[in-house]
Order: structure tokens, then sequence, then C-alpha cells
């Protein structure tokens, strides 16, 4: 069995499969497809911590699929701007797992993984599958991957 690890960044996910279809993902659907016939050696989900019972309770769902949850804590800033991303703990998470790993799997349409994506597939020889919502994933992003699943239809809510 191939061994796989998954990252997901949950706000990137929310956030452009609210925007391009006012739906949201289907996390049992997406991990019924991404482990088929697969051993998971890791599976994280990355999320902002603001303490509120819906997210809670959201976390606590995504711990029972499977995921071992990481938070960090929404910051707002003194100007009204906030600050809440893991680009840079997704990034160490996956150089770390992917040499033992035959595949990880990156939910995100975020451009700055490229980078990441190129250098797993270059240092490790690892595949790499990202999952997106296509109109919102950047074209850099998905040509990187060794695999591009647009999140549409059945991994949608």
């Amino acid at each position: 069995m191939e061994k796989v690890s998954i990252f997901v960044d949950v706000q990137n996910v929310y956030y452009t499969t609210r925007s391009a279809f006012k739906r949201n993902f289907d996390y049992n659907r997406f991990w019924a497809l991404a482990t088929k016939d697969r051993q998971v050696v890791n599976a994280y989900a990355y999320a902002i911590n603001r303490g509120d019972e819906k997210q809670l309770q959201f976390q606590n769902i995504l711990r029972a699929i499977g995921f071992e949850v990481k938070l960090k804590p929404f910051i707002q800033r003194s100007d009204g701007t906030a600050k809440g991303d893991w680009d840079v703990g997704i990034t160490i998470d996956v150089l770390e797992c992917a040499k033992d790993s035959d595949i990880v799997i990156l939910v995100s349409g975020d451009g700055d993984f490229d980078i990441l994506v190129n250098t797993v597939r270059e240092k490790f020889g690892t595949q790499v599958e990202v999952f997106g919502v296509e109109a919102l994933t950047a074209n850099s992003l998905i040509n990187a991957a060794t695999r591009y699943n647009p999140i549409e239809g059945e991994l949608l809510l």
C-alpha cells in the first residue's frame, strides 16, 4: 500500500469553496477518496482558533475523521487587520513528512506552496497531489503538482 500524508489548509478551503460555490468542503468524502487503498502516515488540518463553540465542534469532527488538528490563535492587530495563516507550519510539516511518504496530499489553492511542491518532488521523489477550487487555485501550484484534483461536485456539501 502507498503511504500518504495529508495536509489541509482549512482557512483556504473554507473561503475558496464558499466564494466559488457558496458551499462547504466535504471532509468525509475527501478522506474516503484520498485514503482509498492507502496507508495514512500523517494527516493534519491547520486551523485558526477563535475559541467559539461552532469551531470547536468542527475541530472535533475533523479529529473523528482522522486528522490531527493544529491550531493557531487568531490575532487581531491594533489597526483592525487580522493575521492567521499556517503557510510556514504547513511547509515545515510537509518537509518533515515527505521522506516517509509515497504521496503528499496538499489541500490548498495558495500559490505560495508551488515552491514547496517542487522541492518535495525533486528532493524526495515524493508525488504531490493538490486539491483546490480550480478557479481560485494558483496555476503555478496546479503545474507543480504531480496530480491536481479540483474541488467540485462530490467534494462539496
